[in-house]
């Protein structure tokens, strides 16, 4: 019989070898110096061996334990043999049913389907470190207080809208699994209301004249690079998000009919931003110096990728407007606020022009050429009311309420 002692004094040779210890059970050595517990037995007359685990990953004792379940195993009817193949593909499915391997899978198949890489790297991060402790669980054993318990962990962090994300994309990659056959249902959908509500923060902004106009004296007089100026004038004027105005593509515009046409990037929607007489000049003038390039806003390493997403925060920060001032997501806030508020256009038309999911009173959400001719009328009194303000240093409209 063996002892850890000779096993240890195992040495390899240029083959093969194996030592007996008891009861069918002996140790393979291999020529890499491998010692592998093996089982041999007979099974309907013909002579069998089955691989257990390796030394010392497995001990003496545990292989010995192991020979005797595969030998209860054996009086029993079974083939140890065949029993271990099925054990193998039960653990490879339950490997590849986890919640964090089918995550992967959802997000490898988003990816091909266009998911920004910067999403892509977001929803990898919810995965692999966000909701970690669940990620190597099969995604059947992942109960509603377990998916609680892990975003609990991200409240104490006091990551609250992490939190809040995670189990968005919890609810996303269980609804994939069912889909898929692997999951029965969706616990996320048990969650709504358990986590705490994050605080709301908007984006920085500017409502009153005075400082929108000198904010647009600031970015008109900007001596950066001449994409960037553009980027700059066309933030306030066009108010599109951040991400949009950088990807925006020449062939998505049509200075003829004055339009921007392109799917939105939250809402995945065709929507259209009708261009001022002010916008088209800026384009008509960024035209000559990266119509080589598929984008308005070619980035400065490379004309095959879009400006850098801090661009325009870095060149507000450059012109002295901090954070706590404006960021460039909040010309949003500025027109939605100015647009309602002084010039009185109805909110349905900004909601419409803001590209947010604006729906009838039957519930249908309304198609992108809703109210388009007065849209065009709005932006174009929006770029006018902009340039007045810009051009007058002492003459501005005060901000006043709407009355019903």
């Amino acid at each position: 019989m063996l002892t850890d002692t000779k096993l240890r004094a195992l040495k390899p040779r240029a083959t093969s070898f194996r030592v007996a210890d008891s009861n069918g059970l002996c140790i393979e050595v291999r020529p890499t110096g491998a010692k592998v517990w093996r089982y041999r037995y007979r099974y309907a007359g013909k002579p069998s061996v089955i691989t257990i685990d390796e030394y010392p990953g497995m001990s003496l004792m545990q292989a010995r334990a192991e020979r005797d379940k595969l030998r209860r195993l054996l009086k029993g009817g079974a083939n140890p043999a065949h029993v271990a193949r099925v054990e193998r593909a039960v653990q490879a499915e339950r490997t590849n049913n986890t919640f964090g391997a089918i995550g992967l899978e959802l997000l490898a198949k988003r990816a091909k389907e266009g998911l920004s890489p910067g999403s892509v790297k977001r929803e990898r991060r919810l995965i692999e470190k966000d909701l970690a402790s669940i990620a190597d669980m099969p995604i059947t054993d992942v109960s509603a207080p377990i998916l609680l318990a892990a975003l609990r962990k991200l409240e104490r962090r006091g990551v609250v809208e992490t939190a809040h994300r995670a189990r968005a994309h919890a609810g996303r990659v269980f609804r994939y699994a069912v889909a898929t056959g692997r999951a029965q249902r969706n616990p996320a959908d048990d969650l709504t209301g358990a986590l705490e509500q994050p605080k709301t923060k908007h984006f920085a902004s500017l409502i009153e004249p005075e400082r929108i106009g000198e904010l647009l004296r600031a970015l008109w007089a900007y001596q950066g690079s001449p994409v960037t100026q553009a980027a700059l004038k066309l933030a306030p004027m066009l108010f599109v998000r951040p991400g949009e105005l950088r990807h925006a593509k020449w062939a998505d515009i049509d200075m003829e009919a004055a339009e921007w046409r392109y799917v939105t990037s939250k809402t995945k929607t065709a929507h259209i931003v009708p261009l001022s007489v002010q916008a088209v000049a800026v384009l008509e003038e960024l035209w000559p110096l990266t119509k080589r390039s598929d984008y308005v806003f070619p980035g400065v390493r490379s004309a095959d990728r879009p400006m850098s997403e801090n661009t325009v925060n870095a060149a507000l920060r450059n012109l002295g407007f901090d954070g706590e001032t404006i960021v460039g997501h909040g010309f949003r806030a500025m027109a939605r606020t100015v647009l309602d508020e002084v010039l009185g256009f109805r909110p349905d038309y900004i909601e419409h022009q803001l590209a947010h999911a604006v729906r009838d009173p039957l519930g249908r959400a309304y198609n992108r050429t809703a109210h388009l001719s007065e849209r065009k009328k709005m932006m174009q009194v929006w770029a006018d009311y902009l340039d007045n303000l810009r051009n007058s240093e002492k003459k501005v409209v005060p901000i006043r309420k709407k009355t019903a």
